[in-house]
């Protein structure tokens, strides 16, 4: 539920709301990632987490009438969510005690965003602060990371928290200021101050706002601690394009099971009942079901969707991986459509209706931000899978996906040259089977756009105080979303070496990259996105691909080679 990706839920919400029953389970597929970062963030994990998800799906799902305005659908659903974590708050300040068992037993969110987003440097740091909030300021938190993120507006925000807009800048502002103070604990209890580890002898460990304070008085008084070594990225600049936590698969089993509250009656549909419509799909294999959403071994969570007779086929992966990183493998899934057999590496084929490929590797400037994109070719769509799942997050040399099917994929890119900064070596795109074409860019910007309203030389590619990032010559400037059509089989390695850069792979839908690329400087980005399909064999294909699987991607030749 990407804000620059997410489709037209016009359609759907509608279906839902006159009891459509693969309306209701397309929907519960699509927010369930989004209400679990919501309330694992504000909650950090508490025990209550599930419980809190489940109430919030609950009522939801079993109430669709109460959304009156389907362009409302993220803030009606934030809303709902809030009040529950508010509820929850509210049972529990009577009894609340200081050493809460439950929150010692309970899976901290902090550190499940750190391992399951594989965050380093600031970005960690930035997850681990979290834990010196306060409850209400966690709350807040958990909304603005989103809007950050980029799968909430500030719109959303404030109206899910039933304030204005200006009210919400101040709060958020406040929050800000005692996030960053917390990111100096983090950073400080990480160092070597004799005089930190005296005061913190007695200390059990456990963030709370007695040692918050007590840190940050020594903080403000100690020259050791007070000198770091690194400057603080500021946290909205960390979390730009992050993604959300995924939700493992035993969670959302938990939901299916009812978690001990399928007695409540939610509007006019019991919780029984309603996890016998919507969520008891969940449990069934997946050769079972034609439609709704299905949990497999190792981790995967599958929705699919069937040709209906009106409209053309779309499947849809979301997937929680599994510390193995075990590849999706799903029989509802169909196969790739035929494609070309291979050709050596350097050949360039020519099927029937064009030149595959010819226009490629070439430098482009960036059109007018107030440009609309061309209209966007629609090309087959049966489903794309991925090693990596539905959300491959790769930050390593040598991290890869393979990518097989027939359809669309998604490449954000995360430059970090307040890591490291220098000269780009490009991910590759090899062991090429079929066709692969670069589609389209968006993400509402380039990465050579400004970033900062108060630092001039601030761009995707860094800054005059953190140093840049600069691509081989002759290399295309990437945008923050690059969507590529698969059909066949290929593989993205990251190639990184004398920069740091990380890469998110999701496969996607005609949908949400139409939607990305038409959104411009009216609803907040920094320019409309770019069509770069012509509909024929003559659209670009990605720079450094190969139909060739060399034993280190990085050798793979700077232009093209299909």
């Amino acid at each position: 539920m990407n804000v620059r990706g997410t489709r037209d839920w016009r359609d759907t919400v509608a279906a839902a709301q006159a009891s459509d029953r693969r309306a209701l389970d397309d929907l519960t597929a699509s927010w369930l990632p989004l209400v679990y970062n919501i309330v694992g963030r504000a909650l950090n994990g508490h025990a209550d987490v599930d419980d809190v998800v489940q109430e919030t799906m609950l009522r939801a799902v079993g109430n669709p009438g109460s959304l009156r305005d389907p362009d409302s659908l993220r803030s009606w659903l934030v809303a709902i969510a809030m009040r529950q974590i508010r509820d929850r708050a509210r049972r529990r300040s009577a009894d609340r005690l200081p050493a809460d068992a439950a929150a010692r037993d309970s899976a901290d969110f902090a550190e499940l965003t750190v391992l399951r987003l594989h965050l380093e440097g600031q970005r960690r740091e930035v997850a681990e602060a979290v834990r010196w909030l306060d409850d209400e300021e966690r709350q807040l938190l958990s909304l603005w990371w989103l809007e950050v993120a980029g799968e909430l507006t500030r719109r959303e925000l404030a109206e899910a928290l039933g304030i204005s807009r200006q009210h919400a800048a101040v709060r958020v502002q406040r929050m800000k200021g005692r996030l960053e103070a917390a990111r100096g604990i983090v950073r400080a209890l990480e160092g070597a101050c004799p005089k930190l580890g005296e005061l913190t002898a007695r200390w059990d460990g456990r963030p709370d706002s007695v040692w918050r304070k007590r840190l940050a008085r020594h903080l403000r008084g100690c020259g050791y601690c007070g000198d770091a070594p690194e400057t603080l990225v500021p946290a909205e600049r960390l979390l730009v394009g992050l993604a959300l936590v995924p939700v493992p698969a035993g969670f959302a089993l938990s939901l299916a099971l009812g978690g001990g509250k399928t007695a409540v009656a939610v509007g006019t549909t019991s919780t029984a009942g309603w996890s016998a419509k919507a969520l008891g799909v969940l449990t069934k294999p997946a050769v079972a079901v034609a439609a709704g959403a299905t949990i497999v071994a190792g981790g995967a969570y599958v929705v699919v969707q069937t040709r209906a007779p009106d409209r053309p086929s779309r499947t849809h992966v979301s997937v929680a991986p599994t510390a193995r990183g075990t590849a999706l493998r799903s029989p509802a899934i169909r196969p790739p459509s035929p494609s070309p057999s291979p050709s050596p590496a350097g050949a360039s084929p020519t099927p029937s209706g064009g030149s595959y490929g010819t226009v490629v590797d070439a430098v482009d400037r960036a059109p007018n931000p107030d440009t609309p994109p061309a209209a966007l070719p629609h090309r087959p769509e049966t489903g794309v899978t991925s090693t990596g799942g539905a959300h491959a997050v790769m930050n390593h040399r040598g991290d890869s996906v393979m990518l097989s099917g027939t359809g669309y994929v998604l490449v954000r890119w995360q430059i970090s040259p307040q890591y490291r900064s220098g000269s780009l070596v490009m991910p590759a795109w090899t062991g090429l089977k079929g066709k692969l074409f670069h589609v389209a860019s968006g993400g509402g910007r380039r990465m050579d756009d400004p970033v900062s309203t108060t630092d001039p030389t601030a761009t995707g590619m860094g800054s005059k105080a953190t140093g840049y990032d600069v691509l081989p010559s002759g290399t295309q400037q990437m945008w923050q979303n690059e969507y590529f059509h698969l059909d066949g089989a290929v593989t993205l390695t990251v190639n990184e070496r004398g920069a740091d850069y990380g890469l998110n792979v999701f496969p996607t839908t005609w949908e949400a990259v139409e939607k990305d690329i038409t959104t411009g400087p009216a609803q907040g980005a920094k320019r409309y996105g770019l069509v770069r399909d012509t509909g024929r064999d003559d659209t670009p294909v990605p720079q450094y691909l190969t139909r060739a699987a060399p034993a280190d991607p990085a050798t793979v030749a700077q232009r093209s080679r299909v």
